[in-house]
């Protein structure tokens, strides 16, 4: 059974037109997502969800190489290479991919629980295989395709601070 969500408090809906798009749509989430920020992340395959990742990484000094599909790895974690150097952004990213998973019963397998104990960014694809599991206060973030190359975002944020990050980007 999924958790109830906090009452909607910040919703936007982006549409880019290209993947360097999407990558400036990531950078300027990054810098207004408040610290252990939870994102989840959901868009079929080829939607651009790592890709978003790889535009939140970089976007607080992590090299956007080392971000790629978590797919087979389930968990990757993302480190910024000097400590302190992101003037309050977060230092460690972790990035999950939950498509193998069945339910949140194979969620303690995974390490998910030591991964998201630390201070960190959470972004989660295919965060509807542990739907139960999810922070009530989070951003959710759906990617469509809307053609080759373009896409629309609708970006949801519940709870005070992550919506204030939405209604952020709003004004941006």
């Amino acid at each position: 059974m999924t958790r109830p969500l906090k009452p909607l408090q910040a919703s936007a809906t982006i549409t880019v037109a290209n993947e360097r798009a999407l990558a400036a749509v990531a950078s300027r989430l990054a810098s207004v997502l408040p610290a252990g920020a939870f994102v989840a992340l959901d868009g079929d395959l080829g939607a651009g969800k790592t890709t978003f990742v790889k535009g939140v990484a970089a976007a607080v000094g992590i090299d956007p190489s080392d971000v790629v599909s978590p797919t087979f790895g389930l968990i990757h974690l993302h480190r910024h290479p000097e400590a302190g150097a992101t003037d309050g952004k977060s230092q460690l990213i972790v990035h999950a991919d939950m498509y193998r998973l069945t339910g949140i019963d194979e969620l303690a397998e995974t390490g998910w629980d030591d991964a998201i104990a630390p201070p960190a960014w959470v972004f989660v694809e295919w965060p509807q295989r542990i739907a139960a599991a999810l922070p009530v206060e989070r951003i959710d973030l759906a990617i469509a395709i809307t053609s080759p190359t373009a896409r629309t975002l609708t970006i949801t944020g519940y709870g005070p601070a992550h919506a204030a990050a939405v209604a952020a980007m709003q004004r941006a």
